[in-house]
C-alpha cells in the first residue's frame, strides 16, 4: 500500500504505485503530466466506495486506485469536488470585512485550485499495456492516451482528471478550433495551449505589415504553439516565416497544422538555441504568457511564466534580430496589471531598457465566457481585461 519514487539518477527505476486487492498485491508505474509525485499510499476503491470517505482519504494523501464502473467513477469525482468546493460555514467578522487586494485575490484563488486538483488527483484509473482502460462501460482511450504519450509500454496508473483531459484534448484535435481570423480550423494536440481565444488573432490579422521593400517579406514566431500565428502571417503574404519552439508537442503540432494548411513552403516549423532564431526578420511576432506566475502543468506554460521571463528575453533580443525597417509585435494581455502583479510602468520601463520605443498599439476586449462570469474571484480583473498588439522598433 505505498508507492516508491525515482531516485534522481541516471537509470532509476521509475516510479510505481502499490496497492492491494484482496490478498494479492499490486503493482503500476506511475505517470503524471504536472509531475506530481507518486501516492505513498493507495487503496483499491469500486462501486460501494462512498464519496464521503473518498474525500477523506484523498484529502490524508491516500489514492484511490479505481477498479469500478467508468461512470460511476466520474461521479464520485464530481462528488468528492463538491465537498471540496463547499464554502465555510462561519468566518470572522474580521476576515469578512477584510477585503482581499487583487493580488492576494489571485493567489488564494491558485492555491484553492491547486488544493482541488490535489485532492482530486488522488483517484486513479489503470491503463494496461496497451493503453486500454478495462473498466465497465469505459470508453477506448487508446488513441487518446497514444497520441498524449506515445506507445504503450507497462501497465500504468494515472489520475483519473488527468485521463478526462487526455480524452478532452484527443476530441478536440479531432474537431479543430474555428479560427475565423484564419478561415480554417486549427488542431491542437494535447499539452499545447489551443488559440480558443481568438482576439489576439484577430489583432495579428488587422495589424499593418511592415514593408521591406524590394525583397520578400520575412518573419519570426516565436512560441508558436499549434501555429495559428504562423499559418496567418503566410495567409497574409509574408514569403517565409521561421517559427519557434522550446516545446516538442508544439513543434509537433504547428507541423501537423502547417502540412495540413498547404503552408509548410512558406513557413519553418524549428527548435532555436534560444528564443529566437540565429537570423534576422522584417518582423518578429510573440505572445508571451501573460501572467507571471509558476504555472503548475505543460499546457499552463502558455499562460504562467514567473518572473516574465520570455517577456523581456523577447524585449531584450528583438533589436538584434531586426532588419532595417523591422518591427516587433509584442501580443500581450494586461490581466496582469489588473491583478497586481504587473504594473504598465513596469512594462514600457522593460520597452525603453531594451532600446525599443512603440509605434503604435492596438487594442481589443476579450469575448470569452469569464469575463461575464460574476461568480469567478477574478471576475472584476477579467471584466476589464484588454489584449494589445503592441508595434516595436528599435528606438
Amino acid at each position: 500500500m505505498s508507492a516508491t519514487t525515482p531516485a534522481h539518477l541516471p537509470g532509476a527505476m521509475p516510479a510505481v504505485v502499490e496497492w492491494q486487492e484482496g490478498s494479492t498485491s499490486r503493482t503500476a508505474l506511475w505517470h503524471s503530466e504536472n509531475s506530481t509525485p507518486a501516492p505513498r499510499r493507495a487503496v483499491a476503491a469500486d462501486d460501494r466506495t462512498k464519496a464521503d470517505a473518498a474525500h477523506r482519504l484523498a484529502c490524508e494523501g491516500t489514492a484511490l486506485l479505481w477498479r469500478g464502473d467508468y461512470h460511476n467513477a466520474r461521479r464520485l469525482l464530481e462528488a468528492m469536488g463538491r465537498r471540496i468546493d463547499r464554502k465555510p460555514t462561519k468566518r470572522s467578522s474580521s476576515a469578512a470585512s477584510d477585503a482581499p487586494t487583487p493580488a492576494e485575490a489571485f493567489h488564494r484563488h491558485r492555491r484553492a485550485r491547486a488544493h482541488r486538483a490535489r485532492v482530486l488527483g488522488h483517484l486513479l484509473v489503470l491503463l494496461d499495456g496497451e493503453h486500454r482502460l478495462a473498466l465497465r462501460r469505459a470508453p477506448d482511450v487508446q488513441q487518446a492516451c497514444t497520441e498524449a504519450y506515445g506507445p504503450p509500454q507497462a501497465p500504468t496508473a494515472i489520475s483519473l482528471t488527468e485521463l478526462l483531459g487526455v480524452i478532452g484534448a484527443q476530441q478536440w484535435r479531432e474537431k479543430g478550433v474555428d479560427v475565423p481570423a484564419l478561415g480554417d480550423r486549427i488542431h491542437p494536440h494535447y499539452g499545447v495551449f489551443s488559440p480558443v481565444r481568438g482576439e489576439y488573432v484577430d489583432l495579428v490579422a488587422r495589424a499593418p505589415l511592415p514593408a521591406p521593400g524590394d525583397r520578400p517579406l520575412t518573419a519570426f514566431d516565436l512560441g508558436t504553439g499549434t501555429g495559428v500565428l504562423a499559418a496567418l502571417l503566410a495567409r497574409r503574404g509574408v514569403a517565409r516565416t521561421v517559427a519557434t519552439d522550446i516545446s516538442p508537442r508544439a513543434l509537433a503540432c504547428a507541423r501537423d497544422n502547417i502540412d495540413r494548411l498547404r503552408l509548410s513552403d512558406r513557413v519553418d516549423v524549428t527548435t532555436a538555441p534560444s528564443l529566437f532564431p540565429d537570423a534576422r526578420a522584417d518582423l518578429v511576432v510573440c505572445n508571451p504568457p501573460w501572467i507571471p506566475a509558476r504555472p503548475t502543468s505543460a499546457v499552463e506554460q502558455g499562460v504562467y511564466d514567473p518572473g516574465s521571463t520570455m517577456l523581456h528575453d523577447f524585449l531584450n533580443g528583438l533589436s538584434a534580430h531586426l532588419n532595417p525597417g523591422g518591427e516587433g509585435w509584442l501580443v500581450l494581455s494586461d490581466l496582469a496589471e489588473h491583478l497586481g502583479l504587473r504594473t504598465r510602468g513596469e512594462l514600457l520601463a522593460a520597452v525603453e531598457s531594451a532600446g525599443l520605443r512603440v509605434r503604435d498599439r492596438l487594442d481589443t476586449s476579450p469575448r470569452h465566457p469569464r469575463t461575464r462570469d460574476t461568480t469567478d474571484p477574478l471576475h472584476r480583473a477579467r471584466a476589464a481585461e484588454t489584449t494589445s498588439l503592441w508595434r516595436l522598433t528599435p528606438a
